[in-house]
């Protein structure tokens, strides 16, 4: 077990991985974080360091500065909306592979977490593309460090003082606490998906593939 977690995190400027950032700036088990993103994220924290890099179908150009972390977030999903199945595998699973493999390079031991939307298939018979897509399937077998957290899109509680926030959020974020209580196994907070990957990433768990209600238990133990 790690006794500090260095922490490199995709997707900050989005609303999960947004959440995840702000969790592991404020949890004393992360020691450091390095957030890649397209464009600038506007936070200053003594823990935080960013490196703004457009292209994630390369970062090569970027390897040198990603040595000396032991778990990756990634939290840099992509809608299926409008998109054919070739350019939604390209941007899912060609994409997240690529991103994984050049970490993997560099940390020998890193613990790679991405979040998925639940209903993902880990058996490769998925039924739509945009949950149970079979090349996301794919992801959780091919690489042995891989570890994926199943979110239901749209069901997870942001934290106090987030700027980026799904549209819905805005008008809707104060019926979480309903639906949660209505549906625990659907619904969990960003910290407690935060806290969820620094535990899992810590100490392991019985699962690569992580739950709702995995979450919950996860973010009890940190």
């Amino acid at each position: 077990m790690p006794e500090s977690l260095n922490v490199i995190i995709t997707g900050a400027t989005g609303m999960v991985g947004e959440g995840v950032l702000l969790e592991c700036l404020q949890n004393p088990h992360v020691g450091k974080v390095l957030i890649i993103n397209r464009r600038p994220s506007g936070y200053s924290h003594p823990k935080l360091k960013e490196i703004v890099h457009e292209n994630f179908f390369n970062i090569k150009p970027i390897a040198d500065q990603l040595e000396g972390y032991n778990a990756c977030f990634f939290c840099l999903g992509v809608s299926s909306v409008g998109k054919n199945e070739p350019e939604y595998y390209r941007q899912t699973y060609v994409l997240t592979m690529h991103v994984a493999e050049v970490m993997a390079e560099r940390n020998r031991d890193i613990a790679f977490c991405y979040v998925s939307g639940s209903g993902t298939d880990s058996s490769e018979h998925g039924r739509v593309m945009g949950a149970d897509k079979r090349e996301n399937g794919k992801r959780s077998h091919e690489t042995a460090f891989q570890i994926r957290i199943r979110i239901p899109p749209g069901i997870a509680e942001s934290l106090p003082g987030q700027k980026n926030l799904v549209t819905i959020y805005k008008y809707l974020g104060w019926m979480f606490p309903f639906f949660r209580s209505l549906f625990p196994g659907f619904a969990s907070t960003l910290q407690e998906l935060g806290k969820a990957m620094i535990e899992v990433s810590r100490n392991g768990y019985t699962s690569r593939v992580i739950e709702v209600r995995d979450i919950h238990k996860l973010a009890a133990m940190d």
